[in-house]
């Protein structure tokens, strides 16, 4: 590879490839600039109201997709083709695409598909190219280039390491996570360009990038199948709110703005969570097989009519036998219901069609003498207050939280609803001690509002998005796996975790159960074991956790080697050892993460507060995280800090019955550096 000489003004030889590639820089900042003065003039059509809000809708989007952030450069790469017919192409490749004033493009997506070679070529695959070049910048500005060739006789990639692309992956971190297009690898880049019809599960070890690779699929399927997708909608769901806040920035920065992101707590507040469920309960609660009595509950209370009735058609009654009025209860309960254990029909919907047969009885005995009623008759028929009424006895009206409360209310209707099904045991555990006296002041847990949601999927369809972006997904229960299933239509699913970071009492031993609940059990696991942001010191160290908490599980592999990013240290007591830890590591730029048992967090944030470093305890409410940010263990999963300091690993493990697991999650939290300080012996495995 070459690069431009990084000397002093003084003394730098001037370099006409540089000179040239910043005016091609400056260029596209230009062209940039005059795309978002088009999108800006673009005026009224004038032709009503609904197409004058679209057309400022659109308008606005496209602004927000120009919009020009000073700090990113409007390319990072570049490729040079083979000469064809005595001609080479060249193209820039950057963010998003940029054209001058007579179309001609001056930047190229990177998701287009002629960027595709940039991040797949090598010399043994040169794709059409002769050459990649990839640029350094410094506060926006084009600093320096390295050329790699790629012909016959040239080096393999793993022969030279590109120091632009290590610079990047080991650029500080501060602030919430950046995306990724300068630096995708080519393991990525076959996940990220993935057909949207193809559901996709990444096993992705720390540092491997699942998290950003995700954002990224995301990204692309929008770029590629934009209208499509306009209408259905990308969702991402992560595992807590600081996880979101970290990696919010990342598809705006791409230029995607219209992705709604939430938690899966936030996808089934379906009522006002007040309340915390033991550990026992929530597991329950969490089980598959609540799926089942809440079925039972809903639909077991469809009564078998009693009588016949009598009801209005065209100011006429018609009477409807009880026997008639049987098989049509019979028949629409038979299509709430299949044999695959799939809802065909759902619960409301059936009460709606029951009331539509009732009609149409009244009207087949009106023709049958005669008549020839309308469809508006029978529509009226089948609302009027007699069929309404019968409705009511035979098929009542149901709301999910008041099935949920009644059932944790009343004994003998649990037991109905879980014969067979669920332990009298289990039952008990299950229902409130004291009865509430209504829905509203319920003691509602996070359990109950997924169990909530599933009963609102009972009653009516759900809406669902095109594609889901799903993160740590290997620590959802069966019901929270339902709970996403649920948005997912006929959409697909992009999944991401570590089975290695299973933290949960549900965490399973493979990915098929998950899938499974899912509703894609044919999905495709792709794992990815190079670690490109945590140095090969540190995943080392963790990885002597694997054989005792997934021991079929590949190890990761680092990219790279960074000496000295590992230090354990024994301490008789934390506080001066602390703080002289991180005063160390504030003298060099980066974000800080203090990682400790959750009972810990004041203890550590007094310390340091008391030795004048400005330390705030990260939250799971979304507020952004201080300079140097205390982190409860079971809020580090998903986060990166560039040093992290691990505080009484022992009391991590200690404090939850998969802690082991927990440790893992918190070791692989550095990008550069990570301080171990243990008051106690360490966990077994680490003392090798």
């Amino acid at each position: 590879m070459s690069s431009s000489a990084a000397l002093p003004p003084e003394t730098r030889v001037p370099d006409p490839v540089l000179s040239a590639e910043r005016a091609h820089l400056a260029r596209a900042a230009d062209c940039l600039t005059e795309m978002r003065t088009a999108a800006s003039a673009v005026v009224d059509a004038g032709v009503d109201a609904w197409a004058s809000e679209r057309l400022g809708a659109a308008r606005a989007e496209r602004l927000r997709h120009l919009a020009a952030d000073p700090g990113v450069p409007a390319f990072f790469g570049r490729t040079d083709t083979l000469p064809l017919d005595g001609v080479a192409e060249t193209f820039h490749i950057g963010r998003r695409h940029v054209r001058d004033a007579a179309g001609d493009p001056v930047v190229i997506d990177w998701r287009a598909p002629m960027s595709r070679p940039f991040y797949q070529a090598s010399a043994l695959d040169p794709q059409g190219l002769v050459r990649r070049r990839r640029f350094g910048f410094a506060a926006g500005e084009l600093t320096g280039y390295e050329d790699e060739p790629l012909v016959a006789g040239s080096r393999d990639d793993d022969e030279q390491e590109s120091r632009f692309l290590r610079e990047e992956i080991e650029r500080p971190r501060s602030g919430p996570m950046r995306d990724i297009v300068a630096t995708i690898q080519p393991d990525q880049d076959d996940i990220v360009r993935a057909p949207l019809a193809e559901s996709i599960c990444v096993q992705g070890a720390p540092g491997t990038g699942k998290t950003a690779v995700g954002l990224h699929r995301a990204a692309y399927l929008l770029y590629t199948h934009g209208g499509q997708l306009s209408r259905s909608g990308v969702l991402v769901v992560g595992p807590n709110r600081a996880f979101l806040r970290y990696i919010e920035e990342v598809l705006p920065t791409l230029g995607e703005v219209e992705v709604d992101q939430t938690t899966v707590a936030g996808l089934t507040a379906r009522v006002p969570v007040r309340a915390m469920d033991r550990p026992e309960v929530a597991v329950l609660k969490g089980d598959a097989r609540m799926a089942e009595v809440l079925r039972r509950a809903l639909w077991g209370e469809i009564a078998k009519p009693a009588d016949s009735i009598q009801v209005p058609l065209a100011g006429r009654k018609y009477r409807v036998p009880v026997e008639r009025l049987k098989r049509y209860v019979d028949d629409v309960r038979r299509r709430g219901r299949a044999d695959d254990d799939q809802q065909l029909l759902h619960y409301a919907a059936g009460r709606e069609r029951l009331a539509m047969l009732v009609g149409e009885d009244a009207r087949r005995q009106k023709e049958e003498a005669g008549g020839s009623p309308s469809d508006a008759e029978t529509r009226k028929a089948a609302r009027s207050a007699e069929a309404r009424a019968f409705c009511d006895e035979v098929w009542p009206a149901r709301e999910a939280a008041g099935l949920v409360h009644d059932l944790w209310s009343d004994a003998a209707r649990l037991a109905r609803a879980a014969r067979g099904v669920l332990t009298d045991d289990e039952q008990e555990l299950l229902r409130w001690p004291v009865a509430p006296r209504s829905v509203r002041t319920a003691p509602w847990t996070d359990a109950d509002a997924v169990l909530v949601d599933e009963v609102t999927g009972l009653l009516d369809r759900t809406p669902g998005y095109g594609h889901v972006v799903l993160d740590e997904a290997q620590d959802l229960s069966p019901m929270q796996c339902r709970a996403v299933a649920r948005r997912l239509a006929a959409g697909s699913l992009t999944v991401l975790g570590d089975l290695a970071q299973a933290t949960s009492p549900w965490s399973p031993s493979d990915w098929q159960e998950t899938l499974a609940g899912l509703g894609r059990p044919d999905t495709v696991v792709r794992p990815l074991t190079r670690g490109y942001r945590v140095p090969g010191e540190v995943l080392d160290f963790a990885n002597r956790l694997l054989p005792l908490i997934a021991p079929g599980l590949a190890a990761a592999t680092a990219v790279r080697s960074e000496p000295g990013a590992l230090s354990v240290r024994s301490v008789a007591t934390l506080g001066q050892p602390l703080v002289d830890v991180v005063t160390e590591l504030w003298a060099v730029p980066g974000s800080i993460g203090i990682v400790c048992a959750d009972a810990a967090v004041p203890e550590v944030t007094g310390l340091l507060a008391a030795a004048g470093i400005a330390a705030a305890a990260l939250t799971d409410d979304g507020a952004e995280a201080a300079a140097v940010a205390v982190v409860p263990a079971t809020l580090a999963k998903g986060l990166e800090f560039d040093a992290v300091v691990v505080v009484d690993p022992a009391a991590i493990v200690a404090a939850e019955p998969r802690g082991l697991h927990r440790l893992y999650v918190v070791l692989t939290r550095a990008v550069s550096t990570l301080v171990v300080l243990h008051r106690g012996d360490l966990p077994a495995p680490l003392t090798l």
